[in-house]
């Protein structure tokens, strides 16, 4: 099912069985460390798998350290999901340009990730899943 969006006339996905989102809370602590600094640290982190991609951790960002990220100009769009801003993490160099990503506006199919983080694993130090303790 797809529709025009009302400003910009970009595509609007809906997934599907064609294109599956599921978005559900991971049970398990979620450390996200740059350079041996902890950027992130949540018990809250949401777990989006889509369709045939490896599934991404969505931080909320009351769990990451914003003094430690700089917002780029690098943006981009998908249909899906919306347009998607990013940053990069301050100290990391030139590893974490535009590491860090966010759907600052999410489409209503994906809203549980509004004001969640996600990271490139290979742009930081392993992201981390520790049992909740």
């Amino acid at each position: 099912m797809e529709q025009s969006a009302q400003s910009g006339g970009k595509p609007i996905k809906v997934p599907g069985p064609d294109h599956p989102i599921d978005i559900v809370l991971n049970p398990n602590r979620v450390v996200v460390t740059v350079a041996g600094r902890v950027v992130a640290d949540t018990h809250e982190a949401l777990t989006l798998r889509e369709a045939a991609y490896p599934p991404v951790q969505y931080i909320p960002r009351k769990d990451v350290d914003m003094t430690l990220l700089a917002r780029t100009n690098h943006s981009t769009y998908c249909p899906y999901k919306g347009d998607c801003v990013y940053f990069s993490v301050s100290h990391g160099g030139e590893r974490s340009v535009d590491a860090v990503w966010s759907y600052e506006a999410p489409y209503a199919a994906v809203k549980a990730i509004k004001d969640h983080l996600a990271f490139y694993p290979d742009r930081v130090d392993a992201p981390v899943d520790r049992p909740v303790s």
